[in-house]
């Protein structure tokens, strides 16, 4: 994995996380050098999803309302059912993930974090791909799908499931590595 020493990553996840999509990042991420912290809607801890039952807990290092885009380089959206819903309905949330994007900043996306996207007006003319249960979603957003592990549209970095996480972490440390990236209109 490249080496992302000095940048900043928030992850921003609730209770029903899928586990291995935020604690896979987490740990990856950290490996290359990168300062990250999990950022949610209350401090504490939040619980994951872990297949087919409540996972494990997980330190908040900051909450939402504590933080800005401004202090990170990049953010990674971890997957699940329950954890994205969540936070799309959630209107702080949804503006921390605009303002990455209105920022020209990496985000990265993996399994039913789209929803996010989709929230936040961001996935219309790109080039995503999630989990096959939220394809129609981004279709249905103006998203352009792909059925591939990974799939990359102007630092913004997609993921279909738990088996694609490998890829996803490469990709993200890389668009990391190049720092901002200027959106063009599709």
């Amino acid at each position: 994995m490249q080496d992302i020493s000095g940048k900043r990553i928030a992850i921003l996840a609730t209770h029903g996380f899928e586990q291995s999509e935020l604690e896979v990042p987490l740990e990856k991420l950290r490996e290359a050098g990168a300062e990250v912290h999990v950022v949610s809607l209350e401090g504490g801890e939040i619980k994951g999803w872990d297949k087919k039952d409540w996972g494990r807990p997980v330190p908040v290092d900051k909450t939402l309302d504590s933080v800005s885009a401004g202090d990170y380089d990049a953010l990674v959206l971890p997957g699940g059912q329950i954890n994205p819903d969540l936070l799309r309905v959630d209107n702080s949330a949804v503006n921390f993930v605009k303002d990455f994007w209105t920022d020209n900043k990496v985000i990265g996306a993996i399994c039913h974090a789209p929803w996010l996207l989709i929230e936040a007006g961001i996935i219309r003319d790109r080039r995503v791909t999630s989990y096959k249960s939220v394809k129609t979603d981004v279709m249905n957003a103006g998203g352009k799908w792909e059925n591939s592990e990974v799939v990359t549209d102007q630092g913004l970095v997609t993921s279909r499931h738990p088996g694609d996480l490998d890829a996803f972490c490469e990709k993200l440390a890389e668009e990391i590595r190049e720092g901002r990236h200027e959106r063009r209109a599709a």
